[in-house]
This record gives structure tokens, C-alpha cells and sequence, in this order.
């Protein structure tokens, strides 16, 4: 395919002894400031303040890029001896009390007004790493893929190297526009013309907040054509997206990159068909499950439709024992009734 990408000359980074170290500083306070929406910031203090699970809050921070960096950057600030290893990690470790602080003083926009002071659009940004999340989530169901808690955080942060970039070189965002040309063609590019490109600008920013190398990793390598492992599927997830989005991918190039993560043909048409539709893959799993077995045995018959009565006879418990366990199962998982209580524990395949 003929390169969509035309030759421009980009002005050199200043010189070490001109401020160089002062320029990139500021460049990297700008993927740091990235904006949560509005609405994304709402429901999750609504969340927190409510006591829902903390994988829960976690699973609304992780499909925002403004909240995601604001928690894990936090969080990542904390003395420990182990890195952060899922937006979860993150939260677990800040607590409710600090992790309501950092929503809430996060930098947000509205969907319906343009956020200006930005290098890149911050709504435009968000949707395109959230496809890529979702399309990467949908490969690891497909494949079988282990840790994608990990892959999923590794996902909305991918492109976060963009913002940096776009701050060093004035004119990045219309230079580099994601549907002027492929993501192996952009990427291409940046290395030519800027002798760096945003993947690896993103690895060492994940560093720097605090995250695990294999998510860092995966980040930096998620261009690279020999990628192997998650960031063999974050590059098929990432051309997933760009196909989304009205980039001249084509179907080759897409097939290729899902053999190299064990997706076949197949598998590729499914994951175009749903990602668009959000439809795919299950929720991940959402750590232990808090149930006992017999509380699993009660919600297993509430979900086949079963009465009180029904269950108790089954399990041969009076009615009362039934509703106790009841009770308990919606505290445990923060349900408000019956139909909520079933819903959650499909999800995350406990039932």
C-alpha cells in the first residue's frame, strides 16, 4: 500500500545546554495533566462513595486515560518494594480515602465542549484507547491469554507518549493524525523524522509512574513488528482500532498481525465485527470470589429463576436460611437486589 504519510521537516529539540532537560520536563507534564471525562470522574466518586468493590472502581478508572494516570501515578508515588501491576494494584493500594482525593482534584473536560490547552484532542484520545482496549481484551478471550489485568492497563496507556511528542514538535498532531496513514506507517515516520517515537516515550513514562516493566514493555513494543507475547496483541488490538476509525488498513495487514499473537482469520473477522458493537469479550475476572459455596449454591438457583421455597427444598435449608444467605451475598457484592446480585456474579464468572 502506497504510504499516506508526506515528507515534512520537524524543528530539532533544543540542545542539552539550551534546556533541553526543561523542555521535555514540560513535555512529559503533559501526558501527565491528561484529562478524565467529566462523566467518567462523576461515576466513579459515585462508586467510591458508595462502597462498591474496589475492582469495580478500578474497572471504571481503567477505561478513562485521565483517571488511569492519575491513580497509578499516585498510587506509584507510594514507598513499596513492588510495582504496580493493574489499575486494581493501584487502587487497592491507595485506599478509599486517598483514591476519592485523586478523582475528585483530577483535570477533567465535558464531552460536549472542546478542551482547549491540550497538544492533542482529549475526547479523540480517549475513544481511540479504549477501542484498543476493548479490541485487546476480545484477542485475550479468543487466545486464552493470562494477565489481562495487566493488558488492559498497558492498553489504555499505550499511545500516552503521543501527547509528549505533540508538545515537542509543534504541528505532531496534524503531521501524525491517525487516519492519514497506518499505525506501522506512522510509527515509521516518527522514527525517521523525530529520531524517536511515541511507544517508547510511553515505556518510559509508565517506568517513571511506578508500573510494572511487563506493562511498560508491552507499551514501548507494541509497534514492533516482531512483538511477541502482550504486546503482540496490543499491536493486532491497535490495528484493530485504526481499521475502526476509517485508517487505510488492510485486511493482510490485520491477518498478519493477529497470527502473530495465535489469532486466526476467523478470530480476526470476529474481533472486527465486535469491537465497533461492544460486544466481545467477558469481563475479566474481578480477583477471589467473596461467596461461600453454599451462598454460590443459593445465587446459582436465584439466577435459574428459582423461588425461596424452591431453593430451600433443593438444598434442603429452611426458607429464612435462604434469605440470610441472600442478604449476605448482596452485601458482599454490593448488589441492591436479586437481579443485580446475579448479574455481577455472571460477569465475573462466579456462577
Amino acid at each position: 500500500m502506497a504510504s499516506a504519510v508526506t515528507q515534512k521537516s520537524f524543528p530539532a529539540a533544543p540542545a542539552r545546554g539550551d534546556g533541553r532537560g526543561r523542555v521535555l520536563a514540560t513535555a512529559f507534564l503533559e501526558a501527565e495533566r491528561q484529562p478524565a471525562l467529566g462523566e467518567s470522574r462523576d461515576r466513579a466518586l459515585e462508586l467510591v462513595a458508595r462502597g462498591a468493590p474496589p475492582h469495580d472502581v478500578a474497572e471504571m478508572v481503567e477505561v478513562d486515560v485521565g483517571l488511569t494516570i492519575a491513580v497509578v501515578r499516585e498510587a506509584g508515588a507510594i514507598e513499596t518494594s513492588s510495582r504496580i501491576r493493574s489499575v486494581a494494584d493501584a487502587v487497592e493500594r491507595l485506599g478509599f480515602g486517598a483514591l476519592e482525593s485523586v478523582i475528585r482534584e483530577a483535570n477533567s473536560y465535558d464531552i460536549m465542549d472542546l478542551a482547549d490547552g491540550y497538544a492533542l484532542s482529549p475526547d479523540r484520545f480517549r475513544l481511540h484507547s479504549v477501542r484498543v482496549q476493548r479490541a485487546a481484551d476480545s484477542i485475550a478471550d479468543l487466545i486464552g491469554t493470562d494477565d489481562r489485568d495487566e493488558l488492559a492497563a498497558a492498553a489504555i496507556l499505550h499511545d500516552i507518549g503521543r501527547p509528549v511528542l505533540a508538545r515537542l514538535h509543534p504541528g505532531y498532531a496534524e503531521r501524525f493524525d491517525r487516519r492519514a496513514a497506518t499505525p506501522d506507517e506512522r510509527i515509521a515516520a516518527e522514527r525517521r523524522e523525530l529520531g524517536i517515537d511515541h511507544a517508547l516515550v510511553g515505556g518510559v513514562l509508565a517506568r517513571r509512574w511506578g508500573l510494572h516493566a511487563r506493562i511498560a514493555e508491552t507499551i514501548e513494543r507494541h509497534h514492533s513488528a516482531g512483538a511477541e507475547g502482550p504486546a503482540a496483541v496490543l499491536r493486532a488490538a491497535d490495528m484493530v482500532a485504526a481499521y475502526s476509525e476509517d485508517c487505510p488498513m488492510s485486511f493482510e495487514a490485520l491477518v498478519e498481525a493477529g497470527s502473530s499473537c495465535g489469532l486466526d482469520k476467523p478470530g480476526v473477522r470476529r474481533v472486527l465485527y465486535e469491537v465497533p458493537n461492544g460486544n466481545g469479550a467477558k469481563r475479566r475476572n474481578g480477583g477471589p470470589c467473596p461467596l461461600s459455596n453454599r451462598e454460590l449454591d443459593v445465587l446459582r438457583r436465584l439466577a435459574e429463576g428459582k423461588v425461596y421455597k424452591q431453593i430451600a427444598r433443593e438444598l434442603e435449608l429452611s426458607a429464612s436460611t435462604v434469605r440470610s444467605h441472600l442478604h449476605n451475598v448482596y452485601g458482599k457484592l454490593g448488589a441492591l437486589d436479586r437481579a443485580q446480585a446475579v448479574l455481577i456474579a455472571t460477569d465475573r464468572g462466579w456462577i
